[in-house]
């Protein structure tokens, strides 16, 4: 009675999302983020429908503004007839296992905006920016036929870069007190980094981190000054060509390559914004939509979005090989024994990993879960 019971309210959460009941998209996505039974049937049966929605990854260090810059970026797009789900990342305590969750307060223009859903999710320990499930609730909302699906992640640094992974496009909000400018250049965010924001830019410093974000694109990138020659061929009695201006000027090379919308490699511009105000945001919508029309044409968007469907069969194929392996009694009593002979020495804990693999092919080749 209790399983038909079961498949009755999973049929009706069924029929409740495909009818576009809020609820029922909220009941869904608490199933995945907490893996409750059947969450693995919900997911499996909702893949068809995925990737019709953008995926926007918003990063960047603590205080840099991402929530408001979040909450303005929806209220463009609703503007514009579009649906918006947010996913607001929060770390959680490593004292309490809390977490605040407080990204609903700051979205609170948007909040009861029945075209805006927002969730909430704590890392729960996971490292990268990102909670374990994100993905999961991405392709849930993506399921659902939100248009535009905002990735808020935790205040992030150098390595803690899985927005990268996750979303099409990743957007790095920046302040001018992010820090020394050397220190903001050599983070990874540099690397994954489709679109720069520079928020709260009517504060001082905000013009020099812009130039030296461009300086440092123009540099990175050798497409923009392939073809200019060594300073020492170039005839200083005649005008300068264009190439040989920005060779000498490799920020207003970067800029001009990011307005270039037949380049053929992206150059991640750099914008202005002061979100608190509304200020810079259309720019910032313009960037998101003409790098996603790039990553289109250029086939990016494709390998990427296939990436990320390898990624997830790795990541699934990881954690249920963890299960079937420490949740059985035997496999734990058999690595218990073992430790006596690895602390006289007598084996070593590469040959106990193969021999408590070898044991345990049946564990992994079961149906059962």
């Amino acid at each position: 009675m209790t399983a038909t019971l079961a498949l009755d309210r999973e049929s009706k959460l069924f029929a409740d999302f495909d009818a576009g009941h809020t609820a029922a998209l909220a009941r869904a996505v608490s199933i995945v983020e907490n893996h409750r039974n059947g969450f693995d049937r919900l997911l499996a049966r909702l893949q068809p429908r995925i990737g019709r929605a953008r995926r926007i990854g918003i990063t960047g260090p603590p205080g840099a503004g991402k929530s408001t810059l979040t909450t303005r970026l929806a209220i463009e797009y609703r503007a514009a007839g579009l649906t918006v789900g947010i996913v607001a990342v929060d770390p959680t305590s490593p004292f309490t296992g809390g977490a605040l969750l407080g990204d609903r307060i700051r979205m609170e223009t948007v909040a009861l905006d029945k075209g805006v859903f927002i969730r909430s999710m704590a890392t729960r320990g996971s490292l990268g920016g990102l909670a374990a499930t994100t993905r999961e609730v991405a392709d849930v909302l993506d399921a659902f036929s939100i248009d535009r699906i905002l990735i808020e992640t935790v205040g992030v640094g150098q390595s803690e870069l899985d927005i990268a992974r996750t979303a099409d496009t990743s957007l790095v909000v920046l302040v001018p007190e992010s820090g020394d400018s050397i220190q903001t250049l050599k983070a990874g965010l540099m690397e994954i980094a489709d679109v720069f924001v520079v928020n709260k830019a009517d504060r001082p410093g905000a013009d020099r981190l812009r130039n030296e974000l461009e300086l440092m694109l123009g540099l990175r990138n050798g497409a923009t000054l392939k073809h200019v020659p060594a300073h020492h061929g170039v005839d200083l009695r005649r005008p300068l060509t264009k190439a040989e201006q920005f060779a000498m000027n490799p920020g207003r090379a970067a800029r001009a390559a990011a307005k270039d919308e037949h380049a053929e490699e992206w150059t991640p511009p750099v914008l202005r914004s002061v979100a608190i105000k509304g200020e810079g945001t259309a720019d910032v919508i313009g960037a998101l939509d003409r790098h996603f029309a790039y990553l289109e044409t250029s086939g990016i968007l494709a390998t990427r979005r296939r990436a990320r469907l390898r990624e997830r069969v790795v990541d699934v194929v990881e954690e249920r090989v963890r299960m079937r392996l420490w949740r059985d009694p035997g496999t734990n009593a058999w690595l218990d024994e073992q430790l006596p002979a690895l602390e006289a020495g007598g084996t070593n804990p590469f040959a106990v990993a193969d021999a408590l693999l070898a044991r345990s092919a049946n564990l992994l080749t079961r149906n059962d879960r």
